[in-house]
Order: structure tokens, then sequence, then C-alpha cells
């Protein structure tokens, strides 16, 4: 079966757009391929910083012919009706109709239409044009006079179609100008001749001579393990950044893998420091010391080039580049450490946090307090914790942070430790904005943990006060992110934290007893959403842990669950009941009763306030009764110690007289009394089992 190849030949494309655009151009050929009725065995992309390519294998030649049937009038319809269908079809006759028999509808018309297949030459002559058009780039340019958008210039189209056992075809189109060919280009300074292809197998292979690697994979490959080999050489190791290699494999064809050096004065400036300014200003890798963990002053560059002279004017020109850059950092470092934090802190009047929630200034107060008022539900110093978050943002307005703003936090621990802060404050500064993601670790420190929760608290109480929530996807201020940090900073951390006090103090620190009307019946809506918000917050992160969405409602539904731990604690008890047989059988039991007490609800049927044993006329009354009692004593008491596991072993123990009551007895008896004692007996399993969950919340 034929192969096709296409190769979108332009200017430098950006990095970061080229494993999305290779997806894309992938995902749009072969979608319009089967649109058209093609089908294709496998196909794969490819991404260079000058092209796009794409091989498609065992395409079908040729799209199947379509037979349609269209029905028309009835045989006695009108003539006028008959003759506009005829017209429709493409008909010129009524004897080119076949008369179909209904025994409902009677004798009416059909047409019968063969759309032929289309060579696959023909589909692919189209599709490609429109692909390059409609190619959503996150950004494009025209150049010229012509009207076509692309990321950079494009410059050539390659297309050829066929099979291994014949010379493939050019497909011929054009787009703006740009005629398809079998023609594509090596490196622009190795080897920058037009190389004529057929097909994919000496396309790529063409390449390679051209001093091109064409699988961005591989470049990865030979990156990582030209640097790995040139740090070992040197008795050093490489400091590996995934980032920073895929950035680097799609600004390079040919990579080549040089090293270089630094003074190593440069090495008084924190390890982070050095590693952002090299990595942003030259995209280059940094190297350390096996046996001391410290960066070493030398760096790792990728070339595009084999250079006659082996590498060493690209070296220097990189040298000297860092050096600059170094020195700048060294000079932001200097500076920086002459004036100490506190001694910022009026600079943060000038920096608005957001316009109705005032400025940083305004906010570090917020969270001082709030820290000092979590700092002893999590066992941590209240003073050190207050001393933290009045210097967590003071970094903010340092030159190094000025310069690279993903160091903020920790250049306020690196100047805090310099000026004599305890090591506690030091640390917290810097992980107080931490876990920032899934996969970000989670401070173990309590004032750490203090302030963290405190800066967090503040931002989602803050922007739930003055009404930006999130919104469908949009989330511009990252609460559901800082929700999930709340939630790992208690469950991974074992902290004993009732949200209802501190979302309050946070809501009052914010002004939100000004911002909004009615205090109260404010604060309470407020508390309620932005506990249900955490709710949902906290299913996602179980669900991803394996746990039911459907426990969670179960304990949530409880009402004033506002301790997080205890709510996952429940969770897991729950769970662990359920996938027990006496647990499952209890929910049957529960559901049974609780659908005999809905309807019976619903007719209004009386139900006892109270069960009177001296109704009880069947002994498996009475056992149930006594074990309810039991059970509903036993688990109030192990929910008061959090012993959530206990409490459930109390519940299971109903499963047994449950069963065997309804066994035994008829619920719905003529005598009214007996009736309502015994609905009143399933509203109290009902109510038992409501003790540690709504177990009409919970599903399957």
């Amino acid at each position: 079966m034929p192969d096709l190849l296409i190769e979108l030949f332009s200017e430098e494309i950006p990095a970061r757009m080229q494993a999305k655009a290779s997806d894309d151009l992938k995902a749009m050929i072969t979608g319009g391929l089967v649109d058209a009725g093609l089908t294709y065995e496998g196909a794969k992309a490819f991404a260079t910083p000058r092209r796009l390519a794409l091989t498609v294998h065992g395409v079908t030649a040729r799209s199947p012919d379509l037979r349609e049937e269209k029905k028309g009038p009835r045989v006695d319809a009108p003539d006028g009706a008959i003759q506009g269908f005829l017209k429709s079809a493409g008909l010129s006759s009524v004897a080119e109709a076949k008369i179909v028999e209904d025994p409902k509808k009677g004798r009416f018309y059909v047409a019968e239409t063969v759309r032929p297949g289309r060579a696959a030459e023909e589909i692919i002559a189209d599709l490609v044009p429109k692909v390059v058009r409609s190619f959503p780039w996150p950004k494009s340019m025209k150049w010229g006079s012509g009207s076509l958008r692309w990321v950079r210039p494009l410059h050539s189209i390659l297309c050829t179609f066929g099979p291994e056992t014949e010379e493939p075809v050019v497909v011929e189109l054009e787009v703006d100008g740009i005629r398809s060919g079998n023609t594509t280009y090596g490196h622009r300074f190795l080897a920058p001749e037009p190389i004529r292809v057929r097909r994919f197998e000496d396309y790529l292979a063409s390449l390679e001579k051209a001093k091109v690697v064409l699988d961005p994979a591989r470049r990865r490959d030979i990156i990582l393990h030209d640097a790995k080999d040139l740090a070992f050489a040197a008795g050093l190791e490489l400091v590996e950044d995934e980032g920073l290699l895929n950035e680097v494999a799609g600004l390079v064809e040919w990579p080549v893998v040089l090293m270089g050096s630094f003074d190593e004065a440069f090495l008084d400036v924190p390890d982070e420091v050095i590693r952002a300014t090299i990595r942003a200003n030259q995209k280059c890798f940094v190297l350390k010391d096996p046996a001391t963990g410290k960066l070493a002053n030398r760096f790792l560059l990728t070339s595009n080039m084999v250079a006659s002279d082996g590498g060493k004017t690209i070296v220097a020109g990189n040298e000297r580049v860092i050096r600059a850059r170094l020195s700048d950092a060294k000079f932001f470092w200097d500076q920086d450490l002459a004036v100490k934090l506190q001694d910022r802190l009026p600079k943060l009047d000038s920096i608005t946090f957001h316009e109705k929630l005032g400025t940083q200034r305004e906010r570090v107060e917020r969270i001082k307090a709030l820290a000092r008022e979590i700092a002893p539900l999590v066992g941590a110093d209240p003073d050190k914790a207050e001393r933290a978050a009045e210097l967590a943002k003071a970094d903010l307005v340092t030159g190094m942070v000025g310069e690279f703003p993903e160091l903020q936090g920790l250049m306020g621990r690196y100047y805090a430790t310099r000026h004599g802060e305890d090591p506690a404050v030091a640390a917290a500064i810097e992980e107080h904005y931490k876990p920032q993601g899934p996969g970000d670790r989670v401070p173990t420190e309590p004032v750490s943990i203090a302030v963290a929760l405190a800066d967090k608290l503040d931002t989602l109480v803050g922007f739930w006060a003055i009404d930006e929530k999130p919104t469908g996807s949009k989330d511009p201020y990252a609460l559901r992110r800082a929700a999930l940090g709340v939630i790992r900073l208690v469950l991974e951390n074992s902290a004993k934290l009732t949200f209802i006090p501190v979302i309050k103090a946070a809501w009052i620190l914010n002004g939100g007893h000004k911002r909004l009307t009615t205090s109260s019946a404010n604060w309470q809506h407020l508390s309620t959403d932005l506990l249900s918000f955490f709710a949902d917050r906290l299913k996602v992160q179980l669900r991803e842990q394996g746990a039911r969405h459907d426990l969670v409602d179960a304990v949530f539904a409880l009402g004033n669950q506002d301790d997080l731990l205890l709510i996952v604690k429940r969770v897991e008890a729950l769970g662990a009941l359920l996938s027990s047989e006496d647990g499952r059988n209890l929910l049957a039991g529960y559901r049974r009763a609780a659908n005999i007490l809905k309807a019976e609800e619903k007719k209004g049927t009386t139900i006892a306030a109270s069960v009177d044993a001296d109704l009880f006329t069947e002994a498996t009354e009475g056992a149930l009764w006594a074990t309810v009692q039991a059970a509903r004593t036993e688990a109030a008491a192990a929910i008061v110690r959090e012993d959530f596991g206990s409490a459930m072993k109390a519940l299971a123990a109903l499963r047994v007289p449950v069963d065997a009551f309804f066994d035994a007895v008829m619920v719905n008896a003529e005598d009214e009394r007996l009736r309502a004692n015994r609905l009143a007996l399933l509203t109290a399993i009902r109510d038992a089992c409501h003790e540690v969950a709504d177990f009409s919340r919970i599903e399957g």
C-alpha cells in the first residue's frame, strides 16, 4: 500500500511550539484522510527548528464508492413534486428511479446514486493546502505580498506518495504561490544544498548525511549522552534539566555539546542564581562536583555547528556572555545583601496585590496575624510564624528577584540566613509558596506550615470576599491550586485544623465585614461556599488516590465538616466498611429502610416519635432495637475519640439483626400503632447510620 511523506520547510520554528505543531500536523492530516474515506496503517510526525515532517504508512490508494438512496414522493403524487424530486436527485426521468412498495405508505420512488471514490492523490492535493492555511499556530505571521499566515516564512512543501515497489509521485498542490515538490534541504550552514527525496526511508537517511537529526527524541538522547560523557571526563556531574533539554533539542538540527568555564569567584553567588542565569540567558547546562554537591565553574552548551576549530570560538563567545550575566547576578547579590529584608518592607506599599484587596504590605499584615493564629494549631512558635510572615514577601523588591522572579522565596531565605534570622524563619520564607503543584514537595516544618497556610487562606478568602471565584476552566488567580495546597499541607502533615474559625479570621482581616453588606448573612454564605470548594478539591485529591468521590459526599453531608483530616479518616473508615460483606449488606438494609420511610413519609403515614419496646410482637424487633441503641452509643463514643474504624465496626453489628428483622417482620402492619412503631425503628436504623455518614449519598 502507498506511503505519504509531507514536509513543511520554513524559517526557525520556536522550540516551545514544535512538539504541539508536529502533533497537530499528524492529527489534521490523518483525520482528513479518514474523513475522506481513506485508511492508513500508521503515522509519525517529526519537528526540527526548520521543518515539520509527517510520514503516513499504508494509505489506501482510493476512497470507496458511496451508494446512497434518496426517498422520493409516492408514485401518484402531483407531477410538480415528482419533477422536484428528480431534479434534486440528479435524474432525468422517472425511469431512472426505482419503485418501492411499503405496506403502510404504498408505492413511492427511490433514487439510487453512486458517488464514485476519489484517488488518494486527489484527496491529498485538496487536504494539504487546507491544513496549511488553517494550522493552529499560537502566533503566526505574514510576509512579502502573500496572504498565508505561518509561524515563520514558509519556503517549500515536500509531498510524495506511492508504494514501496514503485517510484512515488509528487502530489501536485500549491499554497500561496508555493508549489509542492520532492526537494528538501539539509543543515543551513553545513549542508545547505537541495536534496531530492523519494520516500521516508531515503528522506531520513539523506537528512542525516546533510547534518540534520530529524527525530527530536534522538536529538535529546544525543545531547544528554554527550553532556554526561563530557561531565564524567572532567570529573563532574551533569545537573539534569528536562525542560532545558527539550528546549535545546528544539534549537538545533545537528547537536554538538561543548564545555566552557567561568571565574570561580562567581561561585560565591548561590547555586540557584548561577543556574538560573546560565539557563535563562544562554540555554546552557551547569555541572556540579559530585564530592561536594556544589556547582562547579563549568557549563555545557549545545551548538548547531561542527566548527573547524573544535568549537573554541563558540565556547569563548558563550563564556563572554555568561561572564557578563554572572557579573550582573553578583552585583544584585551584593547589593541585596547590603539591605536587610526588614528595611525593604516599606517598598511593598507601592506594589498592588489587587485593587480591591490592597497592597502587598497590607497583605503581609494580614498574613502575619493569620499565621500567628494558625501557629498553635500546627505546633509552631507564634512569634517565629509571625516574623516569617512579615518577611515572606520582602524579597519581591530585591534586585535578584526582579531579574529572576522564579527565585522569589528562595532568595528571601538566603538573605534572611545571611542577616541572622532564625533558621525556621528563613526556611518558612522560601517554603510558604509551597506546594505549587501536584509534584511539588509539601513543607513539614511547623513554622513553614503555618505561614504557607496563612498565605493560601488569605488568598482564597480574599478573592471569595470580592466574588472573584473560579468559573468553569478560568482560574486567573490560581485559587484551585491554592486550595489543593491547603489540603496537602493539612493531610500530609496530619494537621488538626478546623477551618471555620480560621476562615472567619481571614475574612475579618480582609475587611470582609466592610466589603460586604449584611455581614453575618454574607459570612455564612462565604464560609459555606468556600468549604464546598474545598470539598470539591478534596474529591479531586482523593479520587487521584483511588478513593470514591461519593464517600466524600456522604461524609460532607453530615454538615459542620471543616476538619479535613477527620473527613479523610471518616472516608477511609467508610471505604473499609463498605469493602466488607457486612458493610455491603448493611448498606442494602439501610436502603431498604430508607426507601420504606421515604414512601411512607410521602404518603403522610404516621411515624412514632420514638420507639416503644412494649409494642414489639416479634423477637427480632427487640434484638434489632437493642443492637441499634448499643451501636449508636458505641459509634458516638468512638467518633468523639476520632476512632472512626471502631464507629464503623459498631455499625457493622447492625447487619445481622437488620436482615433478621426484614425476614420476620411486616413493617406495614394493619395495626396502626404497630406500623408507626416499626417505622420509628427503621428511622432509628437510618439515624444510626447517619452518625458516621449520610448513607443516602453512597452510590452502587
